[in-house]
């Protein structure tokens, strides 16, 4: 039997700051087989980039290894010159990181980012540099890789960014790559192309692949064998089904019990109705929806908490010296749905489907140009002074990235106030405080949180922060942009039950935006499909996740990542 191609023995990494001393990677070992398809599993911080970025030698200022060695094909990484390693990275091992966008050089464009790593490595000129880039961008799927030669990163999308790390990383030809969070944050349509690129390339050249992700229907769809990572130490190693069927350590178990799932979907079409009556506005208003009609005989509903109807969101596209208007992108195009006091519906698609320009632009955050929204009975067009403000303070929403969506040099406390002191501003000190301690109490927070920072937390803690904020004027409705979409699966559980039981608990609406059809099914009554600014579907939650009728619905089922969960 042949030897691995990468051999972790003992491997220990600490990080030195402000006098502490912090055990990263305590005492690991692995091996990863030339070939094979390797996946390195656990949350944020348990220790798993560091691993990679240690065999690497490319750790932070502060970090450094205490003890173990990396064998590559027998060569001891940790005992070469840093030249030697310089040859090493991008030849026999290459690397994609979590976000290109980050990586990527934005002031170069992405051909000539590919023919770096082909100069230094290939020692290739001229013509044999400039056809060997486009083969690289052909190969790991660039469309129009003659014409995408000289554009920059921020002219392509995300997967296509994804594919220019890929094409980097591939350059070289590698032994191993290793890739880091390749499809966080990524529609499950791309994030499917991302996976068989991946599995694609590594049939045509042999080479292992070394996955580090926290996201575990990835490693289902990709992975040979698993290692586990907490708190810096391996605490399971197994092959695949055996790690899905027959996990054996707690941690492990955990996590896999904190995986949402499709299959999970099962809440009624409305907390406030018996019948199917409340899906029939919808599926009235929806203009080309073939879905069937609700019985005559449905119970009638309270009125609608929100009624959006033709709404239109138009982006100008301009050209010439003087950027006159000459077309619009049709973000949004004629879309109509309707949602019931304390019900969730959910607005699912892919990046660039509307779905996010629809919640900003009916939060007043980007300008409409078409159609009626109507709240709690009112046109919210038609209102102006403190009619506006108490809008305002019904509908909230909560981003995406929360760390961007806060100043970091604010407090909690402040953070948390903003909207108290915009709309309440007769709250003395005492009683405001008091408020912000219960809303982070309300949250999971604790009540010193309130003078801490925006980094001082994790993630997860900084989610529920921006809960809080959102929560504290007692809106009715909450717009909810992708909040779960970059977190671990156990803090991502965390969030959905915190939704779930907020909901209940204060009759909240929400509007649910994601392209993360699992989280979807654990949360939503409703689902709307958004494709190219229009929605090609809408129904009960288990209706269109389990029996869609549209052909894009249907697609996005099919890429969405699915994992064996025992039990």
């Amino acid at each position: 039997m042949s030897p691995p191609l990468l051999t972790v023995d003992n491997l220990a990494v600490e990080f030195h700051s402000g006098g502490q001393t912090v055990r990263a990677v305590d005492g690991i070992s692995f091996s990863i087989e030339k070939g094979e398809s390797f996946a390195l599993v656990g949350e944020s911080g348990s220790g798993k980039t560091v691993t990679a970025l240690s065999v690497l030698r490319l750790l932070t200022a502060g970090g450094r290894i205490t003890q173990g060695r990396a064998l590559l094909d027998g060569v001891d990484l940790f005992g070469l010159s840093e030249r030697d390693m310089c040859r090493l990275r991008g030849s026999k091992v290459g690397i994609v990181f979590q976000d290109p966008m980050t990586f990527l050089n934005p002031v170069l464009s992405i051909g000539r980012q590919v023919a770096e790593v082909l100069a230094l490595h290939n020692h290739l000129r001229g013509k044999a540099l400039h056809s060997r880039v486009l083969a690289l961008l052909e190969q790991v799927g660039l469309p129009e890789p003659a014409q995408r030669y000289n554009a920059y990163p921020h002219q392509l999308s995300g997967g296509q960014r994804q594919r220019v790390m890929i094409a980097i990383a591939l350059a070289g030809e590698p032994d191993l790559l290793i890739a880091d969070e390749p499809t966080t944050a990524l529609d499950v349509t791309l994030q499917a192309q991302i996976l068989r690129l991946l599995k694609d390339l590594q049939r045509q050249t042999g080479m292992a692949l070394w996955l580090i992700t926290h996201d575990l229907g990835v490693v289902a769809q990709i992975a040979e064998r698993v290692a586990v990572m907490q708190s810096g130490r391996l605490v399971e190693q197994a092959s695949l089904s055996t790690f899905f069927d027959h996990p054996q350590h707690p941690y492990t178990q955990n996590l896999l019990a904190a995986l949402p799932s499709i299959e999970h979907c099962g809440r009624p079409a409305s907390p406030t109705t018996t019948s199917n009556a409340s899906v029939g506005y919808a599926q009235r208003t929806l203009h080309g929806f073939t879905g069937t009609e609700p019985d005559a005989t449905a119970l009638t509903v309270a009125r609608p908490l929100l009624q959006v109807t033709d709404y239109c969101v138009y982006y100008p596209v301009r050209k010439g010296v003087f950027q006159r208007v000459v077309d619009h992108v049709k973000a949004v195009d004629g879309v109509s749905f309707a949602l019931e006091p304390g019900a969730t519906l959910a607005l699912v698609g892919e990046s660039g489907c509307g779905k996010t320009s629809l919640g900003k632009a009916m939060l007043g955050l980007i300008p409409s140009h078409g159609g009626e929204i109507r709240f709690d009975g009112t046109n919210i067009a038609d209102l102006q002074g403190e009619a506006r403000r108490r809008l305002c303070a019904n509908m909230q929403i909560v981003f995406q990235d929360p760390y961007s969506s806060m100043n970091p040099r604010l407090t909690v406390g402040d953070i948390v106030a903003e909207g108290l002191d915009a709309l309440y501003p007769r709250l003395d000190k005492t009683e405001r405080r008091e408020r912000v301690e219960r809303l982070l109490l309300q949250v999971g927070l604790t009540v010193a949180a309130r003078l801490r920072y925006p980094h001082e937390f994790s993630g997860g803690q900084r989610q529920r922060i921006c809960i809080a904020r959102a929560l504290a004027v007692e809106p009715k409705l909450l717009v909810c942009d992708e909040p779960t979409s970059a977190l671990d699966v156990s803090v991502q559980a965390q969030i959905i039950r915190l939704l779930r039981q907020l909901q209940e608990e204060h009759g909240l609406s929400y509007l649910f935006i994601s392209h993360d059809l699992a989280v979807v099914a654990e949360l939503a009554h409703r689902v709307a499909v958004m494709y190219q600014g229009k929605v090609v579907e809408m129904g009960e939650a288990r209706q269109v996740l389990l029996t869609p009728r549209h052909e894009y619905t249907r697609r996005l089922l099919e890429a969405a990542p699915r994992c064996r969960v025992p039990g």
